[in-house]
């Protein structure tokens, strides 16, 4: 039914900025929530940045100012631009849709930020 693939994550240097890149497929519409999450080595899976229906934003408190999330639902794609990049960045990034109380995941991209 739904189908998210990740592009974009890589290895940068500390203070860098990456841009990673979701691709759905499917039944998904513009009032099903979409973002991105990320599991740090050791850690649970915590959310980084979503956007709501009537294009809200939630951010964790760790992002707020240096990601931004973009959603266009034309191109059925979810961006997240990431700037001022930590080694605490360090995560396993997915994307998420939540459609009927029914969460979908990407794969997953790996962000590794050396100091």
């Amino acid at each position: 039914q739904v189908q998210l693939v990740e592009s974009g994550g890589g290895l940068v240097q500390s203070g860098g900025s990456l841009r990673l890149f979701c691709a759905a497929s499917g039944s998904i519409f513009s009032i099903n929530p979409m973002g991105w999450y990320r599991q740090p080595p050791g850690k649970q899976r915590e959310l980084v940045a979503v956007v709501l229906s009537g294009d809200r934003t939630n951010y964790a408190d760790s992002v707020k100012g240096r990601f931004t999330i973009s959603r266009d639902n034309a191109k059925r794609t979810v961006d997240l631009q990431m700037n001022s990049l930590t080694p605490d960045d360090t995560a396993v990034y997915y994307c998420n849709v939540n459609r009927f109380g029914q969460d979908y995941w990407g794969k997953g991209t790996q962000v590794t930020v050396s100091s």
